[in-house]
């Protein structure tokens, strides 16, 4: 399946069609990873191998965990600290994934002035004030990161079959 001259132009401000368009990816490489895992036994996705979460579950919580921290900051929240989730593995495939979403529609409706208009974050670990579209950058970086520890989690796991998430491969095919 080769796409013959794909050709797609970004409307508005190319950093305002970059961080739409990457808000979007995340949610559907975090779907697509879910519907991936949810065809592997479940007992899988909690048994524990070395990395720097010691299962698929807790891997997919720490995603979720900082993508709900980085919302409420684009949201400016008093206090966007995400509080820890320690519910059912499928309530972490499920969360995640509508997280994603909520977050990708969150982002998809920011006026193009706050995508790059700098945002002030204070929290105990480091102070900035960078565009809007720093953030939103760090944290989709950041989840990409995490599903490639997955994939390699589940690879030790016996996994052969995992699913492509690239952004380009998104940008091809995942629309």
């Amino acid at each position: 399946m080769q796409p013959e001259n794909l050709t797609v132009s970004a409307p508005g401000s190319s950093i305002v069609y970059l961080t739409r368009n990457y808000a979007s990816y995340n949610h559907w490489a975090n779907k697509t990873l879910v519907n991936w895992l949810r065809t592997k036994p479940s007992e899988l996705l909690t048994r524990e191998v070395p990395s720097s979460f010691p299962t698929i579950q807790l891997t997919l919580q720490h995603i979720w965990q900082t993508q709900r921290y980085w919302l409420g900051v684009l949201r400016q929240e008093e206090n966007p600290h995400a509080e820890p989730f320690n519910g059912s593995l499928e309530e972490v495939l499920d969360g995640i994934v509508a997280h994603s979403e909520e977050m990708a529609d969150y982002i998809n409706g920011l006026a193009e002035d706050f995508v790059s208009a700098p945002l002030k974050v204070v929290n105990p670990w480091f102070e900035c004030n960078f565009p809007g579209f720093d953030y939103v950058v760090q944290v989709m970086n950041h989840s990409t990161y995490h599903r490639g520890q997955i994939v390699t989690i589940g690879r030790n796991l016996g996994f052969t079959d995992a699913p492509m998430t690239d952004y380009n491969y998104y940008n091809i095919y995942g629309k």
